[in-house]
């Protein structure tokens, strides 16, 4: 269906990592303007796990469109095969529109992607650059508070973007027509690397913020000494080996294509932020 023929969405919606950085914001957003959501995690009732296919018809019964994201990265094996089989069931039970959050420069997300792409059921795709709050609500939190940012020696620049960006591109996508078919890569406005993530910081919390660049073997090393999930050494791992490579060194127009208005600088992020304590150093 293109997305001229596309209408909007106004039945139920499931959001899947509904407790996620992205799906709480989406679930939140959708409850706001008006639309019935069900929420998809291991603790909502019905229950989703991505390991455990059981809840799956009880989350999907009734629903006209759902969020996908798969915890805790597409690119973990088994990812495909989880996707395929969550897109056999949606086939299912009707769903009228699917929104997918991927990564950029994976290839075994892009794998994903063409699953949903295939399916047969209106889809749009939301590939997203590393996120600004990776330093806020995620595995970066306790640096920053800490004062230095130790993290593997990468002078790659990355277009870091906001969720709050991703978040209103996938509820477009979720509710609105003119999205089917659409493939938005979304990235902040600006490359930054590292240093400059130290230094926005810095200016934002009015206290020295250094990046410390490590060894990658050290820095997966005491990630698995500090009893990270083994998933989570695993992606970062992956990432860091991987995707910082260079190969997503560009900016794209996601966000405006989508909504008709510039991303997020993450200087703004980062000023927003400050003001809530969340970076308050550590005693």
């Amino acid at each position: 269906m293109s997305s001229t023929q596309s209408p909007a969405v106004t039945g139920p919606i499931l959001v899947l990592g509904a407790t996620g950085k992205t799906g709480w914001r989406i679930a939140d957003s959708l409850k706001a303007k008006g639309h019935e959501v069900r929420l998809g995690s291991r603790s909502a009732t019905p229950s989703f796990d991505w390991n455990n296919e059981t809840g799956w018809d009880d989350c999907l019964a009734g629903v006209e469109a759902a969020y996908v994201s798969y915890s805790p990265d597409l690119a973990m094996p088994g990812a495909t095969d989880s996707i395929q089989a969550f897109v056999n069931r949606a086939r299912r039970h009707d769903l009228k529109r699917l929104v997918l959050l991927s990564g950029r420069g994976e290839e075994e997300a892009q794998a994903c992607e063409a699953i949903v792409q295939d399916s047969g059921i209106d889809w749009t795709v939301v590939r997203a650059s590393w996120f600004n709050q990776n330093f806020s609500e995620g595995a970066f939190v306790d640096m920053v508070q800490a004062g230095k940012i130790t993290l593997p020696a990468v002078d790659t620049p990355e277009p870091f973007v906001d969720v709050d960006d991703i978040a209103e591109v996938a509820v477009a996508a979720l509710t609105e027509a003119g999205h089917s078919g659409e493939v938005y890569e979304v990235t902040g406005p600006q490359m930054l690397t590292l240093a400059d993530i130290a230094d926005a910081l810095s200016s934002a919390t009015g206290r020295s913020i250094e990046y410390v660049p490590i060894p990658h073997e050290a820095f997966i090393a005491g990630l698995s000494d500090s009893g990270a999930p083994r998933e989570v050494v695993w992606m970062l791992d992956y990432l860091f080996a991987t995707v910082l490579d260079g190969r997503n060194a560009y900016l794209t127009d996601g966000v405006q294509r989508a909504l008709g208005r510039p991303p997020k600088d993450f200087a703004d992020y980062a000023r927003e932020t400050a003001a809530t304590d969340v970076w308050k150093e550590v005693a």
